[in-house]
C-alpha cells in the first residue's frame, strides 16, 4: 500500500465519508483471501468499490484478464485513478445500486463473481437491498458467489434479505494481518 493510495482514500473519505468503509487499502492477506476462490475460467468478474483496486491487482496477478473485469466505483477521483492504473479493465463510475437497472455488464454473458469491497454496514439498508438484488437478479450467473468482506462478525448482507432472495452466506475465513482484522463471506444461491 503506498502513501498515495492512502491519500486517495482519504480524500475520497472527506467527499463522501458512508461511501468509503476504511481510511487505508486492504492489506495483502486481505486481498488474497477476497480472490482465491474466484475461478475466472468460468466467467469475467465485477469488483464493485474497488477504491484504489487492491482486490483488482490480486485479480490480474491470479490470471484474470483485464477485460474480463468491471470496475464499479463511484467516487469520480477514484474511478479516474483506476482507469488510468488498469487500462484494459473496464471502470463504470455508477452507484452499484444501479446494477438491478443495468442489463449484464458483459453483454450476453453474466459474471462468474462479484468482488465487493462496499462498506454494506454502512450503507442504508434499502440500498443494500437493492445492491444485492441487482447483483444476484441481473448481474451473476447461476451459481456464481459474491465475496464481502466485513470488519463485523456476522454477515453485512441481512438475513432478512438473504432469506427473501434465496441466498446462503458462509464465512471462507478472517484476514487477521488486515487493519483492522476483516472476514470474508461468500454469498450464493445454492
Amino acid at each position: 500500500m503506498s502513501l498515495n493510495d492512502t491519500m486517495h482514500l482519504l480524500r475520497a473519505w472527506l467527499r463522501d465519508p458512508r461511501s468509503v468503509g476504511a481510511l487505508a487499502p486492504s492489506g495483502p492477506a486481505l486481498a488474497r483471501l477476497m480472490t482465491a476462490h474466484v475461478d475466472h475460467a468460468h466467467g469475467p468478474v465485477i469488483e464493485l468499490g474497488p477504491g484504489t483496486g487492491v482486490f483488482t491487482r490480486a485479480l490480474l496477478e491470479r490470471g484474470l484478464p483485464g477485460h474480463r473485469l468491471v470496475l464499479v466505483e463511484t467516487d469520480p477521483v477514484l474511478a479516474s485513478t483506476l482507469a488510468q492504473r488498469y487500462r484494459h479493465a473496464r471502470v463504470l463510475r455508477m452507484d452499484a445500486a444501479r446494477l438491478g437497472r443495468s442489463s449484464s455488464l458483459f453483454g450476453d454473458e453474466r459474471a462468474s463473481a462479484v468482488i465487493s469491497g462496499l462498506p454494506l454496514l454502512s450503507i442504508p439498508a434499502d440500498k443494500v437491498a437493492a445492491i444485492i438484488e441487482g447483483v444476484f437478479e441481473r448481474q451473476l450467473q447461476q451459481g456464481g458467489a459474491l465475496y464481502q468482506f466485513t470488519y463485523g462478525l456476522r454477515c453485512p448482507v441481512p438475513r432478512a434479505l438473504r432469506q427473501r432472495l434465496g441466498l446462503e452466506a458462509e464465512r471462507i475465513g478472517g484476514a487477521w494481518l488486515n487493519l483492522p482484522p476483516a472476514w470474508v463471506w461468500r454469498i450464493r444461491r445454492p
